[in-house]
């Protein structure tokens, strides 16, 4: 089979969803772009949590983070790093999955209007990449739900993204240390805003609405309600 060419995935259809594959550096990565109900004023890239431990685009979290960017009336574009899925490849401990975020950026802007805003996201393992890749992004915006910061052997904190910035990460997280990630936090100036909740673990189970808030609160923050 064949890697489709850039005219073949466009963005679909008002209200809908593609599954498809994207040539990357590893192989052929799976995608799942989705279009808002009306044109898009933007476009948001979505990265699921660790592949080692389950993670991938169908995480419900990352699915929220989606849902959430369509409401507000953004393109969505969910993957799986490579390894998962039907995403060739080996896992690159963070190397080159930042590799393949920055790509389905560049792919991504690609397909919403002229200098439309593009917006990342990430939960857990996720944010992480999505931090790495945002400091040769660009984004508009950054939301980071439960990002490991200090977690992982040779960690180096990434740069600060220079864009707003927020964080969702529950005191009571039984994966990753809410401490460690306060104080990694206070290290970028300015630090990012930081929303805790408690009674919340990693998974955010039965509290998808916290995720939802938080992320629909930053879009409708950094670029206003949608009309």
């Amino acid at each position: 089979m064949s890697d489709p060419s850039p005219l073949d995935q466009p963005l679909p259809p008002p209200g809908q969803s593609r599954a498809g594959l994207v040539r990357g550096a590893a192989g052929r990565i799976e995608i799942l772009f989705a279009a808002p109900a009306q044109p898009p004023r933007g476009g948001v890239l979505i990265c699921h949590p660790h592949p080692l431990y389950g993670g991938a685009l169908s995480n419900k979290v990352t699915y929220s983070l989606a849902s959430t960017a369509l409401k507000a009336g953004f393109a969505a574009l969910r993957f799986n790093f490579r390894g998962v899925g039907k995403s060739e490849g080996l896992h690159d401990n963070g190397a080159g999955e930042t590799e393949d975020a920055v790509l389905l950026a560049d792919w991504l802007r690609q397909r919403v209007p002229a200098d439309a805003p593009l917006v990342l996201a990430g939960f857990s393992f996720g944010s992480y990449i999505a931090l790495k890749a945002a400091s040769r992004v660009r984004p508009a915006a950054l939301m980071s739900v439960a990002p490991p910061l200090g977690k992982y052997l040779g960690y180096q904190a990434p740069p600060h993204p220079h864009c707003p910035w927020r964080v969702l990460h529950s005191r009571d997280d039984e994966v990753v240390s809410y401490q460690t990630t306060l104080a990694e936090l206070q290290q970028y100036q300015p630090m990012p805003e930081l929303i805790t909740v408690d009674g919340c673990g990693h998974f955010f189970h039965g509290r998808l609405n916290e995720v939802q808030d938080a992320f629909g609160g930053l879009l409708d923050t950094v670029f206003g309600p949608r009309a």
